[in-house]
């Protein structure tokens, strides 16, 4: 695997937007594996296939690829809203590799794998409607919020130019690949606790201090009357699935 670009397969192409498509998506054919199951290529899919573009011909996962020039920032621009909603919603809703590139320099910056199990309806962002002057008057696309994916999943394979281990990123893809099981409404929750988490910066923490998250998770979840008792739940689930570690009581260490 490789950072660089192939910019030749730009000739011939005006358009920017074409051009990154192009090159991008042959750089995900030619260099990603799958994370789910280690087989060492993907499929690409044919064009236009809502909210998905790849394929392992092993696991029979399935990958959507987003590029975007510069930093990936807080925010990606996707598709329409009520087409990402309704894809998230089904057993079948694809993983995502998120890539920023350099043009210029015909580089890969970072690439992102977000496993399908972390997308929640809090995480994608409805747009306004297109103004009545708009070729596409009315249509309401969506943005995926980044900043709102707790780290755990946020894999990354490459770093500022650096690339990362095939074993480790297999690893980090499995040991979260448990929410895949659970419905909406529990993983939201757990979505909401990995993000209370990680705003406390030290690796051991409280669970006083998760008490003090509370409000927060009051207006987040208004239907449930014993946060704390959900709290302790949630915390006890991650220490079952080895995400974080039971120290001492009152205690934990996360383990990532």
């Amino acid at each position: 695997m490789d950072t660089c670009l192939d910019m030749s397969l730009a000739a011939g192409y005006t358009s920017h937007s074409q051009m990154a498509r192009v090159v991008t998506e042959q750089w995900v054919e030619k260099n990603m594996f799958c994370p789910r199951c280690g087989a060492g290529h993907l499929i690409h899919l044919r064009a236009n296939r809502p909210v998905a573009d790849f394929a392992c011909p092993q696991c029979g996962g399935i990958f959507e690829s987003k590029a975007k020039r510069g930093m990936l920032g807080r925010k990606i621009a996707d598709g329409a809203y009520e087409t990402m909603i309704r894809r998230i919603h089904e057993a079948d809703n694809p993983d995502f590799f998120f890539m920023s590139y350099d043009l210029d320099n015909a580089r890969v910056c970072d690439f992102l794998i977000i496993p399908k199990h972390f997308f929640v309806d809090s995480i994608i962002e409805k747009r306004k409607p297109l103004a009545a002057t708009a070729r596409r008057a009315g249509w309401v696309g969506c943005n995926i919020l980044l900043e709102e994916i707790p780290s755990y999943g946020r894999i990354p394979l490459i770093q500022n130019g650096r690339i990362a281990d095939k074993a480790d990123i297999c690893q980090k893809y499995q040991s979260t690949s448990f929410l895949a099981n659970m419905n909406l409404t529990s993983r939201g929750w757990l979505m909401d606790v990995f993000r209370c988490l990680e705003d406390i910066k030290t690796k051991t923490f409280t669970l006083q201090e998760m008490y003090k998250f509370e409000d927060r998770l009051q207006i987040l979840h208004p239907e449930n009357q014993n946060i704390r008792a959900k709290i302790r739940q949630q915390l006890q689930y991650l220490r079952d699935k080895g995400l974080i570690q039971f120290m001492e009581r009152g205690v934990y260490r996360k383990i990532h």
